[in-house]
């Protein structure tokens, strides 16, 4: 649950990367950072916080060169502490020098590994699950830092966008399922990387494809190679990209997210329509969704809560206690559209439900005669150990409730999902090229931290106990 950003042989490439870590924000707010290298150094700054904190004008003055690697972070293993921030940089890897390297995604046997490394003699200076990596890279025998690399990701299991920066090269992979999105462009006659196009957007860059399931791209002055060195099975995106992570404004496995929000939006519709007046976003993530359910169902939309978009994950609440402070402090309703009518709130999903049972409360307190709610996504059933933070299965009310016991839970009048069947029509896909773990159980890749008895989704919880961090 992060974002990666890279470019190469740029004469401003650190920051370009700035830039480029400014439009992937939203995909992790606890700590940031970025290496840059000038052919003999890596230059290296992080530290907790939002971009626009970390990164000063004599900040990035320091971080020299014409190659450049970026990171904001979300924790999904590993604390969230400035001690694993990225990039994470390691120096003397046999022939390579110095290595820098970012992570997006959670590998899923890295608790194995970890444990190994360290009884082999491995000190690591992290919790984040992207350090075995560099240890393994560091005990490779292999010639060149390619095959290098190959033999370390063919021991790695799960998802992983990786970037890579020695002191001459950068090198972008992306795991052979593909579960998260990274893509290639160009820029002033420069490739550039980015998990998100609209870091391209931002910085002028024309996108030219995504990083291939499997492939190993190296950069090296104008110079790029590509090497098909991963192989799985079958295909395992994660659709969840569409459905919330990814901005509007991407292009994410090939589409704009945009498309697929609208469309969500339209079948919603098709499938649970309701006599409404008023359609009405759960800002932002229901925008897009509900414009399409509006379009679809001829119910006008309005935007009847306001989000405070100035508000961190964090704040200091009052001694006087305040009904339904949290939410009250990023959502408002407007009384004067919402009072009288028959509302439609659209999501894009319930996780634990307590905060759609605030906000259905907080439109009833504004005068809605009645609350129907509509979810752009199926119910959340199972937690994801791929790089979305969600919560443990027994938090996830869907996992042990009814649609109609959720509904009565957030006391709201009606209360229907989009189908899987809808959400893959959507996203335009075939089913088999997505990973839907989180609403069906079924995970496209066998975990490999268990024993024998446990199922495996138990023995992932307790193994990440300490260290998933909570919504």
């Amino acid at each position: 649950m992060c974002g990666i950003f890279g470019i190469a042989n740029h004469s401003d490439a650190s920051r370009m990367a700035h830039l480029g870590l400014y439009a992937l924000q939203h995909r992790g707010q606890e700590s940031t950072g970025i290496s840059s290298s000038d052919g003999d150094q890596v230059f290296t700054h992080k530290s907790m916080g939002y971009v626009a904190d970390v990164f000063s004008e004599d900040v990035l003055k320091r971080l020299k060169g014409r190659n450049a690697i970026g990171h904001t972070r979300y924790s999904t293993a590993g604390d969230s502490s400035e001690g694993n921030a990225q990039p994470i940089v390691v120096k003397s890897i046999r022939n390579y020098g110095t290595v820098a390297l970012v992570h997006n995604g959670n590998l899923i046997n890295a608790f194995s590994l970890r444990e190994r490394l360290e009884r082999q003699g491995a000190i690591f200076q992290s919790t984040s699950d992207s350090e075995v990596i560099l240890h393994l890279l560091a005990r490779s025998e292999a010639d060149n830092l390619l095959d290098a690399l190959a033999e370390t990701l063919a021991q790695v299991q799960g998802a992983f966008c990786l970037l890579l920066l020695t002191q001459d090269s950068l090198i972008a992979v992306r795991d052979p399922n593909g579960f998260r999105p990274l893509n290639l462009g160009k820029v002033d006659g420069s490739y550039v990387l980015a998990s998100e196009t609209c870091a391209f957007d931002l910085i002028g860059a024309t996108y030219i494809r995504e990083v291939e399931p499997g492939e190993i791209v190296l950069m090296r002055g104008d110079d790029l190679q590509s090497v098909k060195a991963l192989h799985a099975p079958r295909l395992a995106k994660c659709i969840f990209e569409h459905v919330y992570f990814s901005r509007p404004d991407s292009v994410v496995f090939g589409r704009t997210v945009q498309t697929s929000r609208d469309l969500m939006g339209h079948i919603l519709a098709q499938e649970s329509p309701v006599d409404a007046d008023l359609v009405v976003p759960i800002p932002d993530s229901g925008v897009a969704a509900a414009i399409g359910y509006s379009q679809e169902s001829r119910i006008p939309f309005a935007f009847g809560l306001i989000r405070n978009h100035y508000v961190g994950r964090t704040f200091i609440e009052p001694k006087t206690k305040i009904r339904h402070f949290g939410v009250k402090v990023k959502l408002n309703p407007v009384k004067e559209l919402l009072t009288g009518k028959r509302v439609v709130l659209i999501d894009d999903s319930i996780v634990r439900g307590t905060t759609s049972r605030k906000i259905v409360k907080m439109v009833r307190a504004a005068g809605a005669k009645e609350v129907h709610v509509r979810i752009s996504c199926p119910p959340t059933l199972s937690p994801c150990f791929y790089g979305i933070d969600t919560p443990t299965k027994k938090e996830l009310i869907a996992s042990s409730h009814t649609v109609e016991e959720i509904a009565k839970y957030i006391e709201a009048d009606s209360l229907a999902y989009l189908s899987l069947p809808g959400l893959i029509r959507a996203v335009a896909g075939k089913g088999s090229e997505f990973c839907t773990a989180c609403y069906t159980g079924q995970y496209p890749i066998d975990f490999v931290d268990m024993t024998a008895d446990d199922k495996a989704e138990d023995r992932q919880l307790d193994l990440w106990e300490a260290s998933l961090k909570e919504t």
